[in-house]
């Protein structure tokens, strides 16, 4: 395949071989980064920064599984310990408010919005919001990659959820349903 002969040309150090991995997976490494950055120019940073990182370590890459897969675990791990060397996280007691999920009607919110509201979360709300809801893991889990408690998730998660439905509510001028 044409991508694992990238692969191994970048081992090598090729410059065009690591701009033809670049162009082929910076749109897709570039929502990742998005995702977990306060704004539109950090996520930027955080790409180059994680390419950089990538093509530093692709040698550790053994063609186990998916390439593109291991690039996002890479960014991904590389962003959240920016967040860790930043000790943003409180420690709490397992005493956390439950929030229910809200179910929002397509029509009512853009997912321009949604994106915007979801960055504007301050950094230890946002980044447990991401690693949750949008890419499924569990709290035992990001207790782990984030070195924090369990607790600490949990009630990172229901704060966001709180802030985001309050900002929705604010930006439909309706009541989303009471969360408990």
């Amino acid at each position: 395949m044409i991508i694992e002969q990238l692969i191994n040309d970048c081992k090598k150090d090729d410059t065009k071989a690591q701009e033809q991995i670049y162009r082929l997976l910076a749109p897709k490494l570039f929502s990742v980064c998005l995702k977990y950055s306060r704004s539109y120019e950090e996520a930027q940073d955080n790409l180059q920064d994680g390419f950089i990182l990538i093509f530093e370590k692709i040698s550790q890459f053994k063609n186990l599984g998916s390439f593109e897969g291991w690039c996002k675990r890479l960014m991904t791990n590389h962003i959240l310990q920016q967040y860790k060397k930043k000790k943003i996280f409180e420690i709490v007691s397992d005493n956390y408010p439950e929030v229910e999920d809200v179910e929002i009607e397509d029509e009512d919110v853009s997912i321009d919005f949604l994106t915007k509201i979801i960055q504007e979360l301050p950094e230890r709300y946002r980044l447990v919001f991401n690693l949750y809801v949008m890419d499924g893991f569990s709290h035992k889990e990001i207790a782990e990659m984030l070195d924090i408690n369990i607790g600490t998730s949990k009630s990172n998660l229901a704060r966001a959820k709180g802030i985001l439905k309050q900002k929705i509510e604010q930006n439909n001028n309706i009541s989303v349903p009471k969360i408990k």
